[in-house]
C-alpha cells in the first residue's frame, strides 16, 4: 500500500511538472485545433481550458476561450410560433395556414442558459479588465448582451452608452484584434452598426435603443450627420412625425447637401403624405447627386408628372 500511495503521488509531481513546462501558446494551439474540428463548446474543450486556467490564470486568449465555451454552452435555439410577419427583423423560416387560412409564422429564436451565459460574461469582464484597450472585446461582450437580451436590450444600450462617454472623454488608444489599431472612423461605424441592429428588431424597446445610442453620440458629435440621419428615420418611422423628421435631414442637408439618406427620406415622406410642394423641393436634389441612373431618370419621370 506505501508503495503504491508513492507512485501515485509521483505520478501527481510529474503532471504538475509537465504541466508547468505547457507553454501558453501550446494551450491555444491546442485549443484551436480541438475548436477547428469540434466547435466552441466540443468534447475535451473544458478541460483543456480549465488546464491552461490553472497554469495561466491572466491569460487573455485563455480568458476569450472560456468566453467561447460558456456563451456557446449556454446557446440553445427552437422553432416557434410568432404571430407578426417579422421577429428581430427577420423573416419565417416557414408558414402554414390554419384552418381558417391565415398564416401561422414559424421562426428560429435563441434561448439562454443564465448561469451559463454569466460564466461567460464574467471571463470576458476579465480580459477586458487586463486589456482594456481591446474594442474587439468591448464589441464583444455587447455583441453578446444583444443575443442575449433580444427585443429589449437594456444592458446592451448600457454597456455601449458607456463606452461611448470613455471612448469621448478618455480617447483611449483602442486595439482591435490583438494588433490592429483603429481610429475614430472605425469607432463611428460600429456604434452604427448596433445602430442598425436595434432599428432592424423593430421593437419598441430596440427602438428606443436606437434613439438613445444615436443621442448619445449626438451629444458628442453635434454634427455627425449618420447619426442626425438616425433620429430623422426615429421620428419618421416610429414616432410618425413628419415635421419632426424634416428638422432632423434638413440640418443633415445643410452639413452634407449629397446626404442621399435625407434626401431619399424626405421624397418618400413628402410622397406617402402627399405633400407635392416638399416633393418638388427634394427631387431635384435626388437627381443631382444619386449614382443610380435608373433613380435618376426615374426622379425626373415623378418631377415632370408633378
Amino acid at each position: 500500500m506505501r508503495r503504491f500511495i508513492v507512485f501515485v503521488a509521483a505520478a501527481v509531481l510529474f503532471s504538475s511538472a509537465a504541466l508547468a513546462q505547457v507553454s501558453s501558446k501550446d494551450f491555444n494551439d491546442r485549443y484551436q485545433l480541438l475548436v477547428s474540428k469540434l466547435g466552441p463548446s466540443g468534447v475535451g474543450i473544458e478541460t483543456l481550458i480549465n488546464r491552461w486556467e490553472a497554469a495561466y490564470p491572466d491569460d487573455i486568449e485563455m480568458l476569450i476561450a472560456k468566453f467561447s465555451f460558456y456563451f456557446s454552452k449556454s446557446q440553445s435555439s427552437s422553432v416557434v410560433v410568432k404571430d407578426q410577419d417579422k421577429y428581430l427583423g427577420e423573416k419565417p423560416v416557414f408558414s402554414l395556414k390554419d384552418s381558417t387560412g391565415k398564416a401561422v409564422n414559424y421562426f428560429t429564436e435563441s434561448f439562454y442558459d443564465d448561469e451559463l451565459f454569466g460564466q461567460a460574461q464574467k471571463a470576458l469582464e476579465k480580459a477586458i479588465q487586463l486589456a482594456p484597450d481591446r474594442l474587439d472585446f468591448r464589441f464583444m461582450k455587447t455583441a453578446a448582451y444583444v443575443g442575449y437580451e433580444k427585443e429589449s436590450p437594456d444592458m446592451a444600450l448600457s454597456d455601449l452608452r458607456s463606452l461611448i462617454i470613455y471612448n469621448e472623454t478618455q480617447h483611449p488608444s483602442w486595439v482591435y484584434a490583438a494588433d490592429g489599431k483603429v481610429d475614430e472612423e472605425f469607432f463611428v461605424a460600429a456604434v452604427q452598426e448596433y445602430c442598425y441592429v436595434f432599428f432592424k428588431y423593430a421593437t419598441p424597446g430596440s427602438y428606443e435603443a436606437f434613439r438613445e445610442l444615436s443621442q448619445t453620440m449626438l451629444t458628442y458629435r453635434p454634427n455627425d450627420v449618420l447619426f442626425l440621419d438616425n433620429m430623422g428615420s426615429y421620428y419618421l418611422v416610429v414616432k410618425k412625425d413628419n415635421k419632426q423628421a424634416l428638422k432632423y435631414y434638413n440640418k443633415v442637408l445643410k452639413i452634407k447637401p449629397e446626404d442621399l439618406t435625407a434626401i431619399k427620406n424626405v421624397v418618400l415622406m413628402a410622397r406617402s403624405s402627399g405633400n407635392v410642394k416638399l416633393e418638388k423641393k427634394y427631387l431635384p436634389l435626388l437627381v443631382k447627386y444619386t449614382d443610380s441612373e435608373g433613380e435618376r431618370m426615374a426622379a425626373k419621370a415623378r418631377l415632370e408628372k408633378l
